[in-house]
């Protein structure tokens, strides 16, 4: 039996969330910001330092962010953002709570 190709063609998503499940948000947030700038100018308005910023502290919210914020953030998107927050927010608290560990 031969291998059955989806109709529409390849759109690269699969990648994209494989890159995500093995290096991470971080490495996700470049992939994506070089393949599609336009939609990274759209949803920060062109300016690039809440991006940068989005990058070093919030990664997951700044990949949700990304997501919705074309359409608009309105009804479950902003309950996507706040589960973002929340996981960011867990990364940080986990990663301090490492690191008193190992001191003491």
């Amino acid at each position: 039996m031969g291998t059955r190709r989806v109709p529409g063609g390849y759109d690269g998503r699969v990648c994209l969330l494989i890159l995500l499940l093995v290096l991470g948000p971080r490495a996700l947030i470049v992939v994506w910001w070089l393949l599609a700038p336009l939609q990274w100018a759209v949803a920060f308005g062109g300016g690039i330092v809440l991006p940068i910023l989005g990058f070093l502290f919030l990664p997951w919210t700044t990949l949700v962010y990304v997501l919705v914020a074309p359409g608009g953030v309105v009804g479950l998107d902003w309950l996507w953002l706040v589960l973002a927050v929340l996981v960011d927010i867990s990364a940080h608290a986990g990663a301090y709570g490492r690191r008193r560990r190992a001191v003491a």
